[in-house]
């Protein structure tokens, strides 16, 4: 058994917490903002595989890098293992309906409306459009001269999800809505602001002025579009998700509110854009250092393309971990933790562990 994980150390009492830095919250957060991968590889040579830290407004987290741990978080209760609860730094932008910060009863009751127009056939019929924006995009990078990947990775998901999730077929309605959607998430991304949400926390960020005057517009133009779907004559003959979702009801009948179609949307575009556009841009980064992958991919083998883009995940993950909060105390790896307590399923450091990953840091999509 890996040393940290398992039974507390000699003398430790079984209930208490996993050690973890003495350095003050504040101190932690700001160093957690700043260099998160090298505070966490730090935390697990000193610690082990099991340690807490402290999050400003994030209570207490105890990170969970053995596999035998991340198991037992995510086969356990949902009803004590409380995600909705655990999410709620993403509560200014997804609002308070987005099926990520429910738990519970009205968390089966949001996901059953979303869940059909997610099915893999309708999916599948996305593909063309996929590849139609792909295509375009690479038409208009420029030859022979550096070009930044990142941001042409953005412009393709934030298409796709205009067109596919929120069905917007005006090319002008669409472009008013990608600029107002791609500034307020170019607000958030800056360093002194999220400094600045950290200090706040999320409620307080929530009710701020200066974070509300950020995301209206793109708020107004998502409503608009809202109400403008509701009045379409062709609605029950569309297969995007927003027209989808505007046939969906509720069990006792009612149909989604503006308010909640809102909070979804914004949900699905947190969840698919900056994370897809990040994903494919460390692929490309991956497979430019390594031609020989490149030329295996030229050859268009699906499997291993497909191993490409898991191998990148696993090297390049989008989170580096997940949150479940503890409504009652839980016993994890032979310690007891309390009520309260995030537990964090650390996906940065289990994919970096040599006895699941000979050569951990190694790109071997084969």
């Amino acid at each position: 058994m890996t040393p940290g994980y398992g039974a507390p150390a000699h003398g430790e009492a079984r209930h208490a917490l996993p050690p973890g830095p003495a350095t003050p919250r504040a101190l932690q957060t700001m160093r957690w903002i700043a260099r998160p991968g090298a505070m966490l590889e730090d935390c697990r040579r000193r610690y082990g595989d099991m340690f807490t830290l402290r999050i400003t407004h994030e209570g207490t987290w105890v990170f969970l890098a053995h596999p035998d741990a991340v198991k037992e978080v995510f086969t356990g209760d949902p009803r004590v293992l409380h995600a909705g609860e655990a999410n709620v730094v993403l509560l200014p932008v997804l609002g308070h309906h987005s099926v990520l910060l429910l738990d519970d009863a009205a968390h089966m009751s949001q996901r059953k409306l979303m869940l059909p127009s997610f099915h893999g056939e309708r999916m599948r019929g996305y593909e063309d459009t996929m590849a139609e924006v792909a295509r375009a995009e690479i038409e208009r990078w420029p030859l022979d001269e550096p070009s930044a990947v990142r941001p042409a990775m953005q412009r393709i998901t934030l298409e796709v999800i205009l067109r596919t999730v929120f069905g917007v077929q005006d090319d002008s309605r669409r472009a008013r809505l990608s600029e107002a959607l791609t500034r307020t998430f170019e607000w958030g991304s800056k360093p002194r602001r999220m400094a600045m949400m950290a200090a706040l926390g999320p409620h307080r960020i929530a009710e701020r002025g200066l974070f509300r005057r950020a995301i209206e517009p793109a708020d107004e133009l998502i409503y608009e579009e809202i109400r403008r779907r509701r009045d379409e004559p062709d609605l029950s003959e569309r297969d995007d998700v927003l027209s989808l979702l505007l046939e969906a009801r509720h069990e006792d009948g009612s149909p989604m509110t503006d308010v909640e179609l809102r909070d979804e949307l914004m949900t699905l575009l947190v969840a698919g854009h900056e994370t897809t556009a990040s994903a494919l841009a460390w692929a490309v980064e991956r497979l430019v250092r390594h031609p020989d992958k490149l030329a295996r991919v030229r050859e268009d083998d699906d499997e291993y393309v497909d191993a490409v883009c898991k191998e990148t995940l696993r090297l390049r993950p989008i989170l580096a971990l997940v949150l479940r909060r503890l409504t009652e105390p839980m016993e994890i790896g032979g310690r007891l933790l309390p009520a309260g307590v995030n537990l964090a399923p650390c996906i940065y450091l289990v994919h970096r562990r040599a006895d699941v990953y000979p050569e951990p840091l190694a790109f071997r999509p084969e």
